[in-house]
Parts: C-alpha cells; sequence; structure tokens
C-alpha cells in the first residue's frame, strides 16, 4: 500500500476511530492511516461495544468498521453510532462482499464499503468522502447493492411527475445522491450554495420519508430517478 498524494488531501483531517478485532490488522490500519495525509486516527477499538464507546469519547469524522468482532459486531456499533452520533459516518472495512453483509451494514446506516484489498488511495478517498457527507462503495458492494434492491423490488413505471410531491430541484439532488456525490459536489454541479443544498436534502427526506443517504439512494433507484 502506498499513501496518497498529499495534493489530494483535504485542508481539514478526517479523524478517524479504527475498530478491528484482530491486533495485527488493526495496528496495521493505525500505521497506515497515519501515513496518509490529511488523516488522523483518534483511537482505536478491538470490538464493536468498544467502539461505540470511543465514538460518544472523540466524535470522529469516521469510524473504520470491520463486521466480524467479539461482544458486538459490526453491524450493531454501525447501529448505535449512527442513531445516537449522526456526525459520524461509518466505513465498512470486512474480508466479506457478500450480498448479506453489503445489505445489512448499509441498512445500519454505514456510508461506506470497502473489502480489505482496498489500496491507501482509495481508502483515503472513501473517508474523505464519507466526511464530506457522500455515500461511498466499491464496486463489488455497490454492484450487489443494486443487483439486491432490483430483486427485491422492481423499479415502478415510467411516470410523468416526480413521486412524493418532490420538486424538479429536489429530483436532481436527489439523483446526485444517487450517483454518490456530496453536498459540495452537488452544489457544484448545479450552481447553488451549500446551505441550499442541505435544506433540498432535508426536504426531499422527508417528502420520501427517507433516513439517511443509503436509504435515499434505494428509493431513487426505485422510483426511476437514477440508473
Amino acid at each position: 500500500m502506498t499513501a496518497t498524494d498529499p495534493a489530494t488531501a483535504p485542508d481539514t483531517p478526517v479523524r478517524v476511530v479504527v475498530a478491528d478485532d484482530q491486533t495485527v490488522v488493526r495496528e496495521g490500519l493505525v500505521l497506515l492511516l497515519g501515513l496518509l495525509p490529511g488523516t488522523e486516527v483518534v483511537a482505536s477499538a478491538a470490538d464493536g461495544a468498544e467502539a461505540v464507546r470511543l465514538v460518544a469519547e472523540h466524535a470522529p469524522d469516521v469510524v473504520l468498521m470491520d463486521l466480524r468482532m467479539p461482544r458486538m459486531d459490526g453491524v450493531e456499533a454501525t447501529r448505535l453510532i449512527t442513531a445516537g452520533h449522526p456526525g459520524t459516518g461509518v466505513v465498512v472495512l470486512t474480508t466479506y462482499s457478500d450480498d448479506a453483509s453489503v445489505l445489512a451494514a448499509l441498512r445500519a446506516g454505514a456510508r461506506g464499503y470497502l473489502t480489505k484489498d482496498a489500496d491507501a488511495q482509495e481508502i483515503a478517498r472513501t473517508l474523505a468522502a464519507v466526511r464530506d457527507g457522500a455515500t461511498s462503495l466499491g464496486r463489488a458492494a455497490q454492484e450487489r447493492l443494486v443487483a439486491a434492491a432490483v430483486a427485491a423490488e422492481p423499479p415502478q413505471a415510467p411516470r410523468t411527475g416526480l413521486p412524493d410531491g418532490l420538486t424538479a430541484r429536489e429530483g436532481e439532488v436527489l439523483t446526485l445522491i444517487a450517483e454518490g456525490h456530496s453536498n459540495s459536489e452537488i452544489a457544484r454541479r448545479l450552481t447553488i450554495g451549500r446551505s441550499t443544498v442541505k435544506t433540498h436534502v432535508n426536504n426531499l427526506f422527508a417528502k420520501t420519508g427517507v433516513r439517511d443517504r443509503a436509504q435515499a439512494v434505494r428509493y431513487a433507484f426505485r422510483n426511476g430517478l437514477a440508473d
């Protein structure tokens, strides 16, 4: 693994808690992340329960979360963190990429998913994207998520208007969320302010009944607002 180019590092370091029950893996991740420009490891946990406690203590931007851990697994820890600490994003990092693991983690509120063969640059990009409010999935995880969503709930037939009273602008914002863009990127693409993007996001969440960006992605696919 190689470190990222410093020119691509964010101005403010991404503050990270690492959670993995394997000591060698955990310490290796802490060492790797410590070498990445724009990344600061504030704590590390050996299980999900400790991860939840450390999030409450340090309020990190992102938790890099293993799924299979003793005492409390990564899915339950993710659920507790996203419910109690909405300012902290969770990126699942695991050797497993099966459908059940992907869907369980996303349903629990994870906004990123990487397998442990990801290189340093991919990890750094994902941490920065999730810190900025985006949903970032590895290609394999994204393909499995879309396939499972289509199989469970086929897209509705095309309609003349937007569902649930969404405005045209809210529909544009929802489509860009489904494509994985952060609020900053959406603001640049639509030539509007970040505060305006946040207002649109809050409004479309309220109208559609979704709770987070992962649910918004599924809603967009179900209603033909994303390809």
